[in-house]
């Protein structure tokens, strides 16, 4: 034991190293289990490994000098990934509530802070203004349901370049107090330097960097080039005594419009910043935290508090404000709370920054209380956020289309087969051929991919046999058809490039029959295939040639008409009743059902309908004693966070298993496209599982107790 004890703290710079890069690798898997947002399990790691928690690591220098690049790096990918565009387009709304988000939090948490936590001036200005920040931890939710072009959410991501901004120029003001006199002649000449560098970065950096773009195309030099700018700003910054962090975000924000965020210098930039240094920052802000001050008494968890429900109700009022003002919707101020109130970059800068200054008594203008009250703040307003953002965005969506129309076609059909087995390679091709729009008269396109091994060659070989007869039977019912076959050693990866080369608009793919019930049902790769695409994927299985179907029985889960693939799956299940001409039997909420038989009225009057009012999810298992063997059932279920996805979807793999194992099955995950996913890539997952950590102990206690 003592011998243990004597190879702890590490010190040795390549074992540093090692244990920082498997915390890297290691903690958004953790995290993506419990649901954890990714820039707090990074911290709590370095809680964890820290001086004050296990002792395995030293903080070397290696954290003050990567951990301050990764400072930077923040500062700089958070005025990159601004989106300039929504700001541009409500600039007065924007303007107007990024002004009140920045000074209500700054009134009320100077008071607080002054009068009931009895901090300093410079430590309640400066905590007021962390109060103040926010970053868009629930922006891909807006994304996912397609709500980028609502006016709370533009005036929303708008507000955030404000904020930001006047979060660091306070910030910078007092470490400029810090190392001078403050005096009537100080403002004044902190204005003149201020507005200077203002100036150099916002007229000279966007034109340096216009012209050096245009002249030079290498990516590495592309890459270090950003990184001068960002360092010179930084520099500018430091000369006239303010903090270098306001000098990255102002670069960031200035050369906004010269890298796009699809381009391969901004990929290059996210991924050196956020495999490396953004990590040793985040880390080396773990270590500095002393989770025992928490539980030592009041104090550390009262000012915790305090700062949580400042925060929250400032934010609030902030929204409300805006809303009077403008004469917005309630829900409109609900997306604009819920998008605004979580901390994340600019709080880290702030309070890092604070927690080195010290005061004349030997204080720490921001203490370890303040430090610890951070990091539950950010955790509590990150999850906060995502949940009312998602809620109002849900409220949005159903208020936006109280009875949606239907749709025009959309004509983008192309049709994705991946195929391994010859045994079900011949059910998918028919099934694909009936869903095809013959007007269109668009080739389907298959695929095998093939595990990179010994046996490379000879799969190759078997693959390139197997997509040979299915064009010959697909050119025997005159249909052409795209093949090709992939090596990968990730099969859902390879679906998923294939998918965007042939710009396919929905997967079709066989589904394996598993004899245990776990949360493996439908194989790691359709797992990872099916969180990992926004598209249409239907999984069948057939135990019988599709032409001997009598009948079709299709599931529905609430509110499936709201989501944007609605109309796709139930033009693609329109076709194949008429081909199979056999009855369908649609099982749903009585307003779903008003909306299918609607649709098929005007489009498909032909079709042998049949409707059964299925008011809850849990009535599913009875459908299996009104299915023969010779009928398919057809479940339309969702992906987590979309409208019509429900906690009871979770429990389709085992009830597929239990009531229907022997059954003609389809599952259908629609179109949940929205708007293409931006987010600020130094909070976003690294990793997301499908299934938490908490659903696995809920099944497992559920399990047990059934036995």
């Amino acid at each position: 034991m003592d011998y243990l004890t004597q190879l702890f703290p590490i010190t040795n710079p390549t074992l540093i190293f090692f244990v920082v890069m498997l915390i890297v690798l290691l903690a958004p898997i953790v995290t993506g289990k419990l649901r954890i947002p990714h820039i707090i399990g990074m911290i709590l790691a370095g809680v964890v490994v820290g001086p004050h928690g296990l002792g395995l690591l030293a903080k070397d220098s290696s954290f003050d000098i990567f951990g301050n690049v990764g400072l930077y790096f923040i500062m700089l990918l958070a005025g990159l990934e601004m989106n300039m565009e929504d700001f541009r387009k409500n600039q007065t709304k924007a303007y107007t509530h990024g002004i009140l988000a920045f000074a209500i939090p700054m009134m009320i948490g100077f008071f607080v802070n002054r009068n009931f936590l009895q901090y300093g001036v410079l430590t309640s200005i400066l905590l007021a203004s962390m109060y103040a920040s926010h970053t868009l931890i629930a922006y891909p939710t807006i994304m996912k349901f397609g709500l980028s072009e609502e006016r709370s959410v533009t005036i929303a991501v708008g507000a955030t370049a404000i904020t930001d901004t006047l979060t660091l120029l306070v910030l910078a003001v007092i470490v400029g107090s810090f190392k001078g006199e403050i005096s009537g002649l100080f403002w004044i000449e902190l204005l003149i330097k201020v507005s200077v560098v203002f100036f150099i970065i916002i007229f000279f950096f966007p034109r340096m960097a216009r012209t050096f773009f245009r002249r030079y195309d290498s990516h590495v030099i592309q890459f270090i080039f950003v990184l001068v700018l960002t360092f010179f700003g930084a520099i500018l910054m430091e000369l006239i005594h303010l903090e270098g962090l306001l000098g990255a975000f102002v670069t960031g924000l200035v050369l906004n419009r010269y890298i796009p965020k699809v381009s391969r210098l901004m990929t290059n930039l996210e991924f050196v910043g956020n495999a490396i240094f953004i990590p040793y920052f985040l880390i080396g802000v773990g270590m500095l935290v002393n989770i025992k001050i928490l539980f030592s008494g009041w104090g550390a968890l009262l000012v915790a508090g305090v700062m949580i429900l400042v925060a929250l109700t400032s934010k609030w009022l902030a929204s409300l404000a805006t809303q009077k003002i403008f004469g917005l919707k309630a829900l409109e101020r609900e997306m604009i709370f819920g998008l605004s109130n979580a901390q994340a970059g600019a709080t880290l800068a702030a309070v890092m920054v604070g927690f080195r200054l010290i005061l004349p008594n030997g204080d720490r203008l921001l203490n370890e209380n303040i430090l610890n009250g951070t990091i539950i703040l950010i955790l509590v307003t990150c999850i906060f956020s995502s949940f009312r953002t998602e809620n109002a965005a849900q409220k949005m969506v159903l208020s936006n289309w109280n009875r949606p129309r239907v749709k025009d076609k959309v004509d983008d059909e192309r049709i994705l087969i991946p195929m391994k087995y010859p045994e079900i390679a011949n059910n998918l091709m028919g099934l694909a051929i009936m869903m095809r729009n013959k007007k269109l008269n668009r080739g389907l396109v298959g695929v095998n991919i093939v595990y990179e091994d010994k046996d490379t060659k000879q799969n190759l070989e078997k693959g390139r046999r197997l997509l040979d007869q299915l064009t010959k039977f697909a050119n025997s019912m005159g249909v052409m058809m795209q093949t090709q076959v992939r090596i990968s050693n990730n099969i859902a990866t390879a679906i998923i490039h294939t998918f965007n080369e042939s710009e396919a608009s929905e997967i079709i793919i066989g589904l394996h029959s598993h004899h245990d019930i776990s949360n493996k049902f439908w194989g790691e790769f359709h797992q990872n295939l099916f969180t990992g695409l926004r598209r249409q994927i239907i999984m069948a299985r057939f135990n019988q040639p599709t032409n001997t179907i009598r009948a079709i029985h299709v599931a529905v889960p609430s509110r499936a008409q709201y989501e944007v693939g609605f109309y796709r799956w139930l033009e693609r299940l329109g076709r194949v009743g008429e081909n199979l001409d056999c009855r369908m039997i649609f099982h749903c909420r009585q307003d779903t059902l008003a909306v299918i038989q609607e649709y098929f009225q005007k489009t498909r009057s032909s079709l042998r309908l049949e409707f059964d009012v299925m008011a809850h999810w849990i009535e599913f298992p009875k459908l299996a004693s009104t299915i023969a063997k010779d009928h398919l059932l057809i479940v339309i279920t969702a992906r987590k966070g979309t409208i019509s996805y429900k906690s009871a979807l979770d429990r389709l793999p085992e009830e597929l298993e239990n009531y229907f194992s022997g059954t003609n099955l389809m599952i259908v995950f629609p179109d949940q496209l929205g708007d293409e996913v931006e987010t600020m890539t130094y909070v976003e997952p690294r990793h997301a599982e499908d299934r938490s950590a908490y659903e696995a102990i809920e099944e497992w206690i559920r399990k047990k107790m059934n036995k």
